[in-house]
Protein backbone atom coordinates (compact mmCIF):
# COMPACT_ATOMS: atom_id res chain seq x y z
CA UNK A 1 0.00 0.00 0.00
CA UNK A 2 1.26 3.38 -0.76
CA UNK A 3 2.29 6.10 2.24
CA UNK A 4 -0.01 8.53 2.70
CA UNK A 5 0.65 11.93 4.20
CA UNK A 6 -0.85 15.40 4.72
CA UNK A 7 -1.77 18.63 6.61
CA UNK A 8 -5.39 18.86 8.07
CA UNK A 9 -6.70 21.85 9.61
CA UNK A 10 -8.98 21.68 11.98
CA UNK A 11 -11.81 24.19 12.40
CA UNK A 12 -15.09 25.54 14.06
CA UNK A 13 -16.62 27.95 16.05
CA UNK A 14 -15.22 28.05 19.76
CA UNK A 15 -16.02 25.61 21.97
CA UNK A 16 -17.34 22.61 19.56
CA UNK A 17 -14.38 20.08 20.58
CA UNK A 18 -11.53 20.53 18.22
CA UNK A 19 -8.85 20.12 20.56
CA UNK A 20 -10.41 17.20 22.34
CA UNK A 21 -10.71 15.50 19.06
CA UNK A 22 -7.68 16.04 18.22
CA UNK A 23 -6.15 14.83 21.91
CA UNK A 24 -8.07 12.01 21.41
CA UNK A 25 -7.16 10.83 17.84
CA UNK A 26 -3.61 11.43 18.64
CA UNK A 27 -3.74 9.67 22.07
CA UNK A 28 -1.46 12.77 23.28
CA UNK A 29 -2.49 15.93 25.49
CA UNK A 30 -1.23 18.42 22.78
CA UNK A 31 -4.16 21.10 23.13
CA UNK A 32 -5.36 22.60 26.32
CA UNK A 33 -9.36 22.20 26.84
CA UNK A 34 -11.69 23.51 28.94
CA UNK A 35 -15.60 24.31 28.71
CA UNK A 36 -14.79 27.95 28.06
CA UNK A 37 -15.09 29.28 24.67
CA UNK A 38 -11.87 30.72 23.01
CA UNK A 39 -8.82 28.48 25.13
CA UNK A 40 -6.72 27.64 22.02
CA UNK A 41 -4.97 30.69 21.19
CA UNK A 42 -1.88 29.51 18.62
CA UNK A 43 -2.21 27.20 15.78
CA UNK A 44 -1.12 23.45 17.49
CA UNK A 45 0.39 20.87 16.06
CA UNK A 46 -0.17 17.76 16.58
CA UNK A 47 1.39 14.42 14.35
CA UNK A 48 -0.25 10.96 14.30
CA UNK A 49 1.88 8.39 13.11
CA UNK A 50 0.33 4.68 11.87
CA UNK A 51 1.13 2.37 9.52
CA UNK A 52 1.20 3.02 5.58
CA UNK A 53 0.16 7.21 7.20
CA UNK A 54 0.76 10.56 8.72
CA UNK A 55 -1.63 12.75 9.45
CA UNK A 56 -0.72 16.49 10.83
CA UNK A 57 -3.36 18.48 13.10
CA UNK A 58 -3.50 21.57 12.69
CA UNK A 59 -5.90 22.53 15.67
CA UNK A 60 -6.84 26.35 15.50
CA UNK A 61 -9.02 28.60 17.57
CA UNK A 62 -12.58 28.95 17.35
CA UNK A 63 -13.58 31.38 14.34
CA UNK A 64 -15.26 34.11 16.23
CA UNK A 65 -16.00 38.20 15.69
CA UNK A 66 -12.60 39.85 16.77
CA UNK A 67 -12.81 42.28 19.69
CA UNK A 68 -9.40 42.79 20.35
CA UNK A 69 -5.99 42.42 18.56
CA UNK A 70 -5.62 39.00 20.12
CA UNK A 71 -8.73 38.61 18.61
CA UNK A 72 -7.34 39.39 15.23
CA UNK A 73 -4.35 37.40 16.28
CA UNK A 74 -6.82 34.19 16.49
CA UNK A 75 -8.71 35.28 13.54
CA UNK A 76 -5.33 34.96 11.43
CA UNK A 77 -3.91 31.69 12.63
CA UNK A 78 -7.11 30.08 11.54
CA UNK A 79 -7.08 31.47 8.06
CA UNK A 80 -2.87 30.69 7.79
CA UNK A 81 -4.25 27.11 8.76
CA UNK A 82 -6.23 27.10 5.38
CA UNK A 83 -3.34 27.66 3.15
CA UNK A 84 -2.11 24.76 1.09
CA UNK A 85 -3.33 22.34 3.29
CA UNK A 86 -4.73 18.40 2.34
CA UNK A 87 -7.86 18.52 4.25
CA UNK A 88 -10.07 20.36 6.34
CA UNK A 89 -12.38 19.28 9.18
CA UNK A 90 -14.47 21.49 10.18
CA UNK A 91 -16.06 20.55 13.63
CA UNK A 92 -19.96 21.48 14.74
CA UNK A 93 -22.00 20.43 17.84
CA UNK A 94 -24.72 18.01 17.36
CA UNK A 95 -26.91 19.51 20.51
CA UNK A 96 -27.19 22.84 18.50
CA UNK A 97 -28.63 23.97 15.58
CA UNK A 98 -26.39 25.49 13.14
CA UNK A 99 -26.39 29.99 13.29
CA UNK A 100 -24.52 32.67 11.38
CA UNK A 101 -21.23 31.55 12.43
CA UNK A 102 -21.38 27.93 11.06
CA UNK A 103 -22.15 29.77 7.88
CA UNK A 104 -19.08 31.93 8.13
CA UNK A 105 -17.18 29.17 9.11
CA UNK A 106 -18.23 26.92 5.96
CA UNK A 107 -17.35 29.50 3.61
CA UNK A 108 -13.71 29.71 5.39
CA UNK A 109 -13.57 26.28 4.83
CA UNK A 110 -14.88 26.50 1.00
CA UNK A 111 -11.65 29.05 0.38
CA UNK A 112 -9.16 26.15 1.03
CA UNK A 113 -10.20 24.91 -2.18
CA UNK A 114 -9.87 21.91 -0.40
CA UNK A 115 -11.79 18.72 0.58
CA UNK A 116 -13.95 19.54 3.32
CA UNK A 117 -14.83 16.58 5.75
CA UNK A 118 -17.68 17.49 8.78
CA UNK A 119 -17.66 16.44 12.03
CA UNK A 120 -20.67 16.36 13.94
CA UNK A 121 -19.29 16.20 17.60
CA UNK A 122 -21.21 15.66 20.86
CA UNK A 123 -23.43 13.19 19.43
CA UNK A 124 -23.08 11.32 23.06
CA UNK A 125 -25.96 14.77 24.34
CA UNK A 126 -28.57 13.67 21.99
CA UNK A 127 -30.66 10.58 20.52
CA UNK A 128 -29.86 8.96 17.72
CA UNK A 129 -32.81 10.41 15.51
CA UNK A 130 -31.33 13.99 16.61
CA UNK A 131 -27.66 13.33 15.87
CA UNK A 132 -29.32 12.30 12.19
CA UNK A 133 -31.53 15.42 12.10
CA UNK A 134 -28.00 17.64 12.96
CA UNK A 135 -26.09 16.05 10.35
CA UNK A 136 -28.37 16.74 7.24
CA UNK A 137 -28.82 20.25 8.97
CA UNK A 138 -24.81 20.86 8.92
CA UNK A 139 -24.79 18.97 5.65
CA UNK A 140 -26.87 22.13 3.81
CA UNK A 141 -24.10 24.44 4.55
CA UNK A 142 -21.61 23.43 2.03
CA UNK A 143 -19.98 20.96 0.32
CA UNK A 144 -18.95 18.18 2.07
CA UNK A 145 -16.77 15.21 0.97
CA UNK A 146 -18.11 13.12 4.15
CA UNK A 147 -20.55 13.91 7.63
CA UNK A 148 -19.46 12.02 10.41
CA UNK A 149 -21.18 12.14 13.88
CA UNK A 150 -19.01 11.57 16.58
CA UNK A 151 -17.95 11.59 20.33
CA UNK A 152 -15.00 13.10 20.87
CA UNK A 153 -15.48 13.36 24.89
CA UNK A 154 -16.28 9.51 24.56
CA UNK A 155 -14.20 8.09 21.71
CA UNK A 156 -16.98 7.14 19.40
CA UNK A 157 -16.94 6.59 15.67
CA UNK A 158 -13.09 8.36 15.89
CA UNK A 159 -11.81 5.26 14.21
CA UNK A 160 -14.19 5.38 11.06
CA UNK A 161 -13.07 9.56 11.26
CA UNK A 162 -9.33 8.60 10.81
CA UNK A 163 -10.09 6.25 7.89
CA UNK A 164 -11.93 9.20 6.43
CA UNK A 165 -8.80 11.24 6.66
CA UNK A 166 -6.25 8.79 5.41
CA UNK A 167 -8.43 7.87 2.91
CA UNK A 168 -8.43 11.55 1.64
CA UNK A 169 -4.62 12.34 2.15
CA UNK A 170 -2.02 12.09 -0.66
CA UNK A 171 0.80 9.60 -1.45
CA UNK A 172 3.90 11.22 -0.08
CA UNK A 173 6.46 11.41 2.51
CA UNK A 174 7.18 10.87 6.33
CA UNK A 175 6.99 14.51 7.06
CA UNK A 176 8.15 14.02 10.81
CA UNK A 177 10.05 11.36 13.08
CA UNK A 178 7.29 8.95 14.20
CA UNK A 179 7.83 9.55 17.39
CA UNK A 180 7.23 13.36 16.98
CA UNK A 181 3.89 14.10 18.77
CA UNK A 182 4.29 18.06 18.43
CA UNK A 183 5.93 21.30 16.91
CA UNK A 184 5.63 23.34 20.06
CA UNK A 185 8.71 23.44 22.43
CA UNK A 186 8.11 22.37 26.13
CA UNK A 187 8.09 25.82 27.39
CA UNK A 188 4.98 26.60 25.12
CA UNK A 189 3.32 23.61 26.55
CA UNK A 190 4.06 24.34 30.17
CA UNK A 191 2.67 27.23 29.66
CA UNK A 192 -0.50 26.53 28.01
CA UNK A 193 -1.09 23.99 30.88
CA UNK A 194 -0.44 26.49 33.58
CA UNK A 195 -3.15 29.02 31.50
CA UNK A 196 -5.45 25.33 31.57
CA UNK A 197 -5.71 25.84 35.41
CA UNK A 198 -6.19 29.40 34.73
CA UNK A 199 -9.52 28.38 32.88
CA UNK A 200 -10.36 25.46 35.27
CA UNK A 201 -10.48 28.02 38.37
CA UNK A 202 -11.27 30.94 37.75
CA UNK A 203 -14.26 32.35 35.81
CA UNK A 204 -15.68 35.50 33.52
CA UNK A 205 -13.49 37.83 31.83
CA UNK A 206 -10.36 36.61 34.16
CA UNK A 207 -9.10 33.41 32.34
CA UNK A 208 -9.50 35.35 28.70
CA UNK A 209 -7.39 38.08 29.94
CA UNK A 210 -4.52 35.77 31.18
CA UNK A 211 -1.47 35.07 29.32
CA UNK A 212 1.57 32.96 30.48
CA UNK A 213 4.80 32.55 29.57
CA UNK A 214 7.67 30.04 31.26
CA UNK A 215 10.46 32.62 32.14
CA UNK A 216 13.54 30.19 32.81
CA UNK A 217 13.56 25.78 33.00
CA UNK A 218 16.44 24.37 34.57
CA UNK A 219 17.67 21.03 35.83
CA UNK A 220 20.41 21.31 38.29
CA UNK A 221 21.25 24.71 37.48
CA UNK A 222 21.82 23.97 33.68
CA UNK A 223 19.11 25.42 30.95
CA UNK A 224 16.78 21.98 30.74
CA UNK A 225 15.44 23.34 27.39
CA UNK A 226 17.66 26.10 25.17
CA UNK A 227 15.24 28.70 24.42
CA UNK A 228 16.09 32.98 23.09
CA UNK A 229 13.21 33.64 24.96
CA UNK A 230 14.65 33.89 28.50
CA UNK A 231 15.67 37.47 27.85
CA UNK A 232 12.10 38.89 27.16
CA UNK A 233 11.01 37.15 29.85
CA UNK A 234 13.56 38.35 32.56
CA UNK A 235 12.12 41.91 31.42
CA UNK A 236 8.84 41.00 31.76
CA UNK A 237 9.35 40.49 35.65
CA UNK A 238 9.65 43.57 37.95
CA UNK A 239 8.69 45.20 41.57
CA UNK A 240 5.14 44.78 40.54
CA UNK A 241 4.82 40.80 40.95
CA UNK A 242 3.68 37.79 43.06
CA UNK A 243 5.28 35.17 43.46
CA UNK A 244 4.06 31.86 45.08
CA UNK A 245 4.90 28.19 44.65
CA UNK A 246 3.32 24.69 44.49
CA UNK A 247 5.53 22.35 46.78
CA UNK A 248 4.44 20.06 48.63
CA UNK A 249 6.07 21.10 51.57
CA UNK A 250 5.42 24.31 52.13
CA UNK A 251 8.00 25.55 50.27
CA UNK A 252 7.34 29.76 49.06
CA UNK A 253 8.71 30.86 45.96
CA UNK A 254 11.68 33.10 47.14
CA UNK A 255 12.75 30.28 49.15
CA UNK A 256 12.69 27.83 46.26
CA UNK A 257 15.15 30.23 44.44
CA UNK A 258 17.22 31.46 47.72
CA UNK A 259 17.73 27.40 48.26
CA UNK A 260 19.01 26.56 44.86
CA UNK A 261 15.85 26.75 42.77
CA UNK A 262 14.09 23.28 44.01
CA UNK A 263 15.68 19.86 45.81
CA UNK A 264 18.03 18.37 43.31
CA UNK A 265 16.97 16.06 39.91
CA UNK A 266 13.89 18.28 39.90
CA UNK A 267 13.18 20.57 36.88
CA UNK A 268 12.79 23.97 38.00
CA UNK A 269 10.08 26.28 36.03
CA UNK A 270 9.60 29.54 36.77
CA UNK A 271 6.51 30.92 34.97
CA UNK A 272 4.34 34.27 35.19
CA UNK A 273 0.54 34.76 34.85
CA UNK A 274 -0.17 38.08 33.21
CA UNK A 275 -3.23 39.46 33.27
CA UNK A 276 -4.82 43.10 32.44
CA UNK A 277 -6.12 44.45 35.65
CA UNK A 278 -4.90 44.77 39.54
CA UNK A 279 -8.58 43.22 40.18
CA UNK A 280 -7.94 40.11 38.11
CA UNK A 281 -4.37 39.73 40.18
CA UNK A 282 -6.08 39.80 43.31
CA UNK A 283 -8.07 37.16 41.93
CA UNK A 284 -5.42 35.00 40.44
CA UNK A 285 -3.40 35.06 43.90
CA UNK A 286 -6.39 34.49 46.14
CA UNK A 287 -7.06 34.56 49.92
CA UNK A 288 -3.19 33.91 51.71
CA UNK A 289 -2.33 32.80 47.66
CA UNK A 290 -4.74 29.54 47.86
CA UNK A 291 -6.16 30.29 44.18
CA UNK A 292 -2.26 30.69 43.18
CA UNK A 293 -1.04 27.56 45.01
CA UNK A 294 -3.85 25.78 43.57
CA UNK A 295 -3.15 26.40 40.18
CA UNK A 296 0.44 25.29 40.77
CA UNK A 297 -0.57 22.38 41.60
CA UNK A 298 -2.74 21.33 39.24
CA UNK A 299 -0.15 22.56 36.41
CA UNK A 300 2.95 20.72 37.92
CA UNK A 301 1.01 17.35 38.16
CA UNK A 302 0.45 17.56 33.88
CA UNK A 303 4.28 19.25 34.13
CA UNK A 304 5.48 15.90 35.33
CA UNK A 305 2.94 13.77 33.15
CA UNK A 306 4.62 16.03 30.19
CA UNK A 307 8.45 16.32 31.06
CA UNK A 308 9.08 12.15 33.16
CA UNK A 309 10.27 14.41 35.93
CA UNK A 310 10.05 15.86 39.08
CA UNK A 311 9.05 19.68 38.66
CA UNK A 312 9.54 22.32 41.09
CA UNK A 313 6.79 25.29 39.42
CA UNK A 314 7.47 28.61 40.96
CA UNK A 315 4.34 31.23 39.70
CA UNK A 316 4.21 35.21 39.30
CA UNK A 317 1.65 37.07 38.55
CA UNK A 318 2.21 40.67 37.11
CA UNK A 319 -0.28 43.09 35.53
CA UNK A 320 0.43 44.07 32.40
CA UNK A 321 -2.96 46.23 31.32
CA UNK A 322 -4.24 45.92 28.13
CA UNK A 323 -2.18 43.41 27.06
CA UNK A 324 -4.60 41.69 24.41
CA UNK A 325 -4.78 45.16 22.59
CA UNK A 326 -1.21 45.75 22.09
CA UNK A 327 0.77 44.87 19.58
CA UNK A 328 4.08 44.86 21.37
CA UNK A 329 2.69 43.18 24.19
CA UNK A 330 1.18 40.51 22.07
CA UNK A 331 4.57 39.95 20.36
CA UNK A 332 6.62 39.40 23.70
CA UNK A 333 3.73 37.34 25.06
CA UNK A 334 3.82 34.96 22.38
CA UNK A 335 1.08 35.81 19.89
CA UNK A 336 2.57 37.10 16.55
CA UNK A 337 1.60 35.49 13.41
CA UNK A 338 4.33 32.45 11.91
CA UNK A 339 6.39 33.65 8.63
Amino acid sequence: MPYRSGFVTVIGRPNVGKSTLVNRISGQKISIVSDKPQTTRNRIMAVVSGDGYQIVFLDTPGIHKPRHRLGEFMLNAVRQSLEEVDLVLMVVEAHVRPGPGDHYVAAEAEKAGTACLLVVNKVDLVSAGEAEVACRAYGELGRFASVLPVSAARGDNLDELTRAIIAHLPEGPQYYPEDTVTDQPERFVVAELVREKVFELTRDEVPHSVAVTVDEMTLRGRPFESSDQDADADEDVDEDSDAGSDADAGEVGEDAVAGGKGEAGKVYVKATIHVEKDSQKGIIIGAKGRMLREIGQRARIDTERLLGSPVFLELWVKVNKGWRNEEAALRRLGYHEER
